[in-house]
């Protein structure tokens, strides 16, 4: 068992899947980590592994390989991030894990910042039953992403969620790990979390350690992807209710009377849709406001989530 307070090997691990330019922003800014004199960290690695790309991002690293010392990449056919994730905590040599997505640009401090949270967490606590959730900026910047400013959007009121999180190994494989069956988009990283509250884990919030999440710019052209995401992470919220069922999974997953009232209100019962809506969506991208654009997108978004909730909840009830 790792004790945090004592030296600290980090493996963070990446699942990736056809997303080169961004992983290759995402794994530069890794190999570009600054630790302080007096650091826990021992020494990192990064776990990367791919999930089928076709895109040419083994044969990129394999042609760069030199340039980043810290790398050890696995591979696997195309199975999802639930597995990719847990193929790279189970090749990890780290007792503690740091999970981002490949399409997440760090800054330098990124690693001490996580260290820095553990220790104090440590001495807090008096034990390791923690994790440490760094902050995530969302930003359609490609060229500059870790110039994007901290937005209200940008919060996040989730107990664990992959996109940046630090924590001991061991709790990792004590809660099982990600459940595979979480096949479509959504909720596999929350229902971890669910496991890992219930072993007693604690949050503690790690501001310092930034992650800038990139996206490409919204435009029109994305919104059936949008929509089929929605409905997807829907039906993988049924199966998170049907593994936890409780009030606060239902809140989650937008399973209730309220989100339903609301969305059915915002989007006046689905008559505010992508096709009512799309002069003004194209109005706003056309001003340069494409992150305005895509939240006000996410009335109709929204509306096809809870629907397919409740489809999903209806087909497997049977009711």
């Amino acid at each position: 068992m790792s004790v945090v307070g004592e030296n600290v090997f980090f493996s963070v691990v990446i699942p990736t899947y056809n997303r080169l330019p961004i992983l290759e922003k995402c794994l530069r800014a890794l190999e570009m980590q600054e630790l302080s004199a007096s650091t826990t960290v021992s020494d990192y690695e990064i776990v990367l592994v791919d999930d089928g790309s076709t895109d040419g991002t083994l044969e990129w690293l394999a042609a760069h390989k030199q340039e980043f010392p810290h790398i050890r990449c696995f591979q696997q056919d195309h199975a999802g991030p639930a597995a990719a994730r847990n193929l790279g905590v189970e090749q990890a040599l780290g007792d503690t894990i740091i999970f981002i997505d490949s399409d997440l640009v760090v800054l330098k401090n990124f690693l001490q910042a996580h260290a820095d949270a553990l220790l104090q967490g440590k001495e807090k606590l008096g034990s390791d039953r923690f994790f440490t959730y760094g902050a995530v900026i969302n930003t359609c910047n490609f060229e500059n992403p870790t110039a994007e400013p901290y937005k209200i959007t940008d919060f996040s009121a989730a107990f664990f969620a992959t996109g940046n999180v630090a924590i001991p190994k061991h709790w990792l494989t004590k809660a099982g790990l990600f459940d595979t069956g979480f096949q479509l988009y959504g909720w596999e990283d929350l229902e971890l979390g669910v496991r890992l509250k219930n072993l007693g884990l604690q949050l503690i919030k790690c501001p310092a350690a930034v992650g800038y999440h990139w996206h490409p710019p919204f435009n029109l052209e994305q919104i059936p992807n949008l929509i089929e995401k929605e409905i997807q992470r829907g039906r993988m919220g049924v199966l998170f209710y049907q593994k936890h069922p409780t009030w606060e999974v239902r809140m989650m997953i937008q399973m209730t009377w309220l989100h339903r009232l609301l969305w059915g209100i915002l989007s006046l019962n689905g008559l505010l849709n992508e096709r009512t809506m799309a002069p003004f969506l194209r109005w706003l991208i056309k001003l340069g406001k494409p992150q305005l654009a895509l939240e006000v997108a996410r009335i109709f978004l929204n509306w096809y989530n809870v629907k397919g909730v409740y489809e999903a909840y209806a087909q497997s009830t049977g009711k």
